[in-house]
This record gives C-alpha cells, structure tokens and sequence, in this order.
C-alpha cells in the first residue's frame, strides 16, 4: 500500500514522494529493496537528504493499562545531493539491510496482522518533512519457518501475534520490542496449559526461541508461567517436530525457582516458573485484559499431511490488516502535523 501527500512543511508546490517497495517478501537480517520516486514541484528544489525510517505497531502495559503507537527502531540513508528540478521525475533506487529482530508480518502469503511500515523523509532546503509510509512484508527465516511449521503439525493453533515494547530478561535481545505469538495448545497438551507464547530473536549466528506456557492449576495449586529459551542455527536440519515435541514437553514438566538463569547453547534454559513479569519486562502481560482481539485473532493454524496451512477465518484479516496500516500512518502523519 503506498500513501503519497505533499510535503507539506514545504508548502503549496513542493515536490511529492512516492516509495515502491519490491514486491518479493524481505527477511529478518536481509535486505529490503525498492525505489524511491520523486516528482518535482512548481519549482527547483535541492534534495539534501533521503531517510527511509523503519516503524512499527507496538502494544505497551503501564499501570494505566495498555496503549498502542508507532516506534522507529532503524534508519537508513539513501540519497541525497542534488537538485530536483520543477516536475522533473527522478527515481533512487535503494537496498538496505533489515535488523535480524524484524518481527514476522505473513507465514504462507497469510498475514499475522503485524503492522510494519517504511517511513519516507526527505531533507529539502533546509526543512524536513516525512512525505511517504508503506507496509513491509517479512517472511520468516528457514528456522523460524520449520519451527512454526512443527508446531502447526503436532496440532497447535495460530490465536495472535503482536509487538510488544519491553526486553526478555537473560537474552541478547537488540530491539526495544520483541514480537509474541499466542498459541492455542494441541490436544495432548490441553489438559495441562491454557497457551503457548512464543518469541524469536534471531541473530547473525542462530536463533533464540523462547517459549512461555500459561499452566493450568490443579486441585492445590495454581496456575503459573513456565519460561524457557532454546537456541538453534539458521539452517539446521534436524526432526524438528521431536525437536519441538521435546522443547514443549521440557518446558511444561520444567520447575524452578525464580530467577535461576541458565547459558543456553542448543540446550533449554529456565527462565522462571512464577510469571510475575521479571523476565519480560514492562509489566505483567499475563493479566486477564491482556488477550487481544486484534487482526491476529481472525488467523488460525492448522496441521495437514502436506504441511502447516495457514487458514483466514471469513476472510477478514487481510483487509483489517491493511486498514490498519492506513489508520496507523494516516494517523502518525497528522500527529506529526
């Protein structure tokens, strides 16, 4: 989706900016490539410098509640240094390197309604003015894709995904928000948790994967958070549903005391049983109002004998997706006046 307006800090005139992105998905760690088209105004422009600002949707808890906003978390400069003459068309073609934490925004061509978006600014005369926003579409990693693709056939369920803004405690995690995946637990693990919470935070060397399971209470006791994380290289090849399989069973059976840490190097590390929210900072995010009913909510996983099918209930996410991209950066800009 592309938004183009006029500059307006520039005035009536100006020139107007208009950023395609390449079609095929980018990578977490790979590179986003597009063109940045310029038409020149009612008059010659320098163009000092070209800014492409990578923001996203980001869910934030405070004691108030929960809000959402916009959080820049890269930028990249990709031209500048010349005059735009009145009307001239003039493109600049870019190629820029995405950071390795860029959350995951579709699994299958289906999107798991993250909201991810390029900012366009432009430095003109002395003034700047942010002149184009355009989603992003990341797809996973290969070991991002196996690892979702096993749990989809040990027969887990797809509920959400969002960002959300705080650090997982004991991980090297670079962004200032880290991407949460709820899902629904198989059948054979249905008795004994509510949900599965899990987080990738992919670096130059390997993946981390944390884990978080919602456990169900029992007759004299109550329910708590078990947290793990485990760590597995870009293009391993391995059984990843035992693997999986093993991860999940690991965690679940897991008890410890809280605050014990552990060096993790393909092994699982316990992070905490009680979920008091000291691991994933910014507030306990496992209080009732939590669960959300955003986009995420409408895409649902499913296993089959031919893979990991990613299915649209009533075909709704897609379109909420792009409308709220639309309202995020409609909304971004007017703040921004």
């Amino acid at each position: 989706m592309v938004f183009k307006r006029l500059l307006g800090s520039l005035g009536v005139g100006a020139p107007t900016v208009d950023t395609v992105l390449d079609p095929a998905p980018a990578q977490p760690g790979g590179t986003l490539t597009g063109q940045v088209h310029l038409t020149g105004g009612q008059a010659d422009f320098d163009i000092e410098l070209i800014t492409l600002e990578l923001v996203a949707r980001v869910e934030a808890e405070h004691e108030g509640g929960e809000s959402e906003g916009v959080v820049a978390f890269d930028r990249f400069t990709v031209g500048g240094g010349f005059r735009l003459a009145a009307a001239e068309a003039h493109s600049v073609p870019f190629r820029v390197t995405l950071p390795w934490e860029t959350p995951v925004t579709e699994l299958y061509g289906q999107p798991l309604g993250i909201v991810l978006g390029v900012r366009t600014e432009l430095a003109v005369a002395g003034a700047k003015d942010k002149g184009d926003l355009d989603q992003i579409t990341v797809a996973p990693l290969p070991a991002q894709e196996a690892i979702l693709e096993a749990l989809g056939q040990l027969g887990f369920g797809f509920r959400s995904a969002d960002l959300e803004y705080g650090h997982i405690g004991g991980t090297g995690q670079q962004l200032p928000f880290y991407q949460e995946i709820e899902l629904i637990p198989a059948p054979q693990y249905a008795h004994q948790v509510n949900e599965i919470e899990l987080t990738f935070l992919a670096g130059p060397g390997g993946l981390d994967v944390v884990l978080e399971a919602d456990k169900r209470g029992g007759v004299l006791s109550a329910g708590h958070d078990a947290l793990m994380r485990f760590t597995v290289g870009h293009h391993e090849e391995r059984d990843w549903n035992a693997s999986v399989d093993g991860w999940i069973r690991q965690m679940i059976e897991h008890r410890t005391t809280y605050g014990h840490q552990a060096a993790t190097h393909g092994h699982g590390a316990p992070y905490s049983d009680h979920g008091h929210g000291g691991h994933r900072a910014h507030g306990d995010h496992h209080h009732e109002g939590h669960r959300r009913s955003g986009p995420g909510m409408g895409t649902a996983v499913a296993a089959g004998a031919a893979g990991l099918a990613v299915g649209v209930v009533g075909g709704m996410v897609a379109a909420e997706v792009v409308d709220e991209v639309g309202d995020l950066f409609e909304g971004d800009e007017d703040d921004e006046g």
